[in-house]
């Protein structure tokens, strides 16, 4: 068990290919909420969240059903925040979680800020969904799907894919399979 607010305390016990179960509160952000946060830090503007010791799941949740805290909440491809995430981790995020590999500036910056990035299972948003136990809309509800949610998780299963070291489940994986 992982609880979101101890990420930064944990994160250099924490090793690619670690399995852990998350509890506590993440923010959901993508493209174009990433681009609309880097430029309220670079206007030097309130935050619509904590950036310090908070987490980031790249996802944007499907419609919710009726009697469910949310719809389909399955991770994006992370790559497409690379651009904007070193700078957040530099104002305080303690880690992501999304899927796929990251970029060097990313791995670099989850390194020099101790971080860390999760993957979650892509294909299984219902699965995701059935972890999320709340959510609530706090940043740019005209992005729909893609606004800021503040969303608390019981038992999200997630895999360490990037360590505070710079250990890549992703390179060792490729590594490991091509011997």
């Amino acid at each position: 068990m992982l609880r979101s607010v101890d990420i930064r305390k944990k994160a250099e016990n924490l090793k690619a290919g670690d399995r852990v179960s998350l509890f506590g509160y993440v923010y959901t952000a993508r493209d174009e909420a990433h681009r609309l946060l880097t430029c309220l830090i670079e206007k030097d503007r309130p935050l619509p969240f904590e950036l310090k010791d908070s987490v980031i799941y790249y996802a944007g949740p499907t419609e919710t059903p009726a009697n469910l805290p949310i719809g389909s909440c399955g991770p994006t491809t992370s790559g497409r925040m690379d651009k904007f995430t070193p700078k957040l981790l530099d104002f305080g995020l303690a880690a992501t979680i999304g899927k796929g590999e990251r970029s060097s500036s990313v791995i670099e910056a989850i390194v020099r800020n101790k971080a860390v990035y999760f993957a979650a299972v892509g294909g299984a948003g219902a699965l995701a969904a059935q972890c999320v136990k709340s959510v609530e809309v706090i940043a740019f509800p005209e992005l729909g799907c893609e606004s800021i949610k503040r969303l608390y998780f019981e038992n999200f299963p997630l895999i360490v894919a990037i360590d505070s070291e710079g250990n890549d489940l992703y390179k060792a994986g490729r590594l490991k399979y091509s011997e």
